[in-house]
């Protein structure tokens, strides 16, 4: 396979991953900010923290109100990082290789992006926001499912896996470090009564909360929380089961060798720390290291399989 072709593949499952995660995490957050008492300013600045594009909003608005936020982040194509934006760069990631997956997966995404387009060309309305958002998940989902279900075991299929679960392990790891880091700032006897609220739109933030209560079956505490977001074999947007899917996608490939060797020491990383110690001390030194690991596992995909159409060009 062209290491453009793998490129464009493995980043069109990045970007759709990418889009669900934020519509889901802006409903989530809607609800959050609705539950919680006035006087705890949790606001809308939190989403802006975990997509890591802060310096960009404050280029582009003078107010950090949901509003502002909403719009940041679903449907300003200034921001490379909104939901239209990755939509945007999935659609044209599927459209220079669409012979290689079904035909009802481009059409699929094209009518999702389009679609996104329409409903956001005014604005994100508060009203229907949350009904469009929805819409949006399950149509990322749908597509998803589509080439899961479709898409014969050769390379094409395993670096969309690989993209989607990478994408996956990160936005797990950004939700965590920034939800955690205001919660450990906020702690006081006032918060208490409300703290299995917020830990709760952690999990519902990945769409955990249920999975939880089956595995943990106890009440939502923090360390239960980080446990099963971070070393869940089961759930699969724990952190270490979506860096062991990555794994096994990464074997299905040519000269794997140095890539799974860097997510092997990733993953044991995760499963072997001490959640309980990270919570007392740790917590966001660990996930700042963790996001490091994450992109460093891009760069060793991106040196053993896409650069070597480049270098060739280059004449190297």
């Amino acid at each position: 396979m062209l290491s453009r072709v793998a490129e464009s593949l493995y980043w069109m499952a990045r970007y759709l991953e990418r889009a669900e995660d934020l519509a889901r995490l802006i409903n989530v957050n809607s609800n959050l900010v609705l539950d919680l008492p006035h006087r705890f300013d949790f606001g809308w600045e939190p989403l802006i923290e975990i997509t890591g594009d802060r310096e960009r909003f404050d280029e582009l608005y003078e107010e950090l109100d949901e509003r502002s936020v909403v719009r940041f982040l679903v449907a300003d194509r200034r921001n490379t990082g909104s939901i239209l934006s990755a939509l945007d760069l999935a659609r044209e990631n599927l459209r220079t290789t669409r012979d290689i997956v079904p035909r009802e997966a481009w059409e699929q995404l094209n009518d999702l992006y389009m679609t996104a387009r329409q409903r956001t060309h005014s604005g994100v309305p508060k009203r229907g926001r949350y009904e469009f958002l929805n819409n949006l998940i399950r149509s990322c989902q749908q597509i998803t499912g589509l080439l899961a279900g479709t898409m014969s075991r050769n390379e094409a299929y395993w670096f969309i896996k690989a993209g989607r679960y990478l994408e996956r392990a990160d936005m797990t790891t950004r939700i965590v470090d920034v939800r955690s880091e205001d919660l450990l700032a906020e702690r006081s006897d006032d918060l208490t009564p409300f703290e299995n609220i917020q830990w709760m739109s952690v999990l519902k933030s990945l769409t955990a909360y249920q999975m939880y209560r089956h595995h943990v079956r106890l009440r939502v505490r923090a360390p239960d929380v980080l446990r099963f977001l971070l070393q869940h074999e089961l759930f699969p947007r724990a952190v270490v089961h979506c860096l062991g899917e990555v794994t096994a996608s990464l074997q299905h490939l040519p000269n794997h060798g140095a890539p799974v060797h860097a997510v092997h020491v990733v993953q044991a990383d995760v499963r072997e720390v001490d959640v309980q110690m990270l919570w007392q001390d740790e917590l966001h030194r660990f996930l700042d290291r963790l996001q490091v690991s994450i992109a460093d596992l891009h760069g060793e995909i991106n040196a053993t399989w896409f650069a070597v159409e480049q270098e060739d060009e280059d004449g190297s």
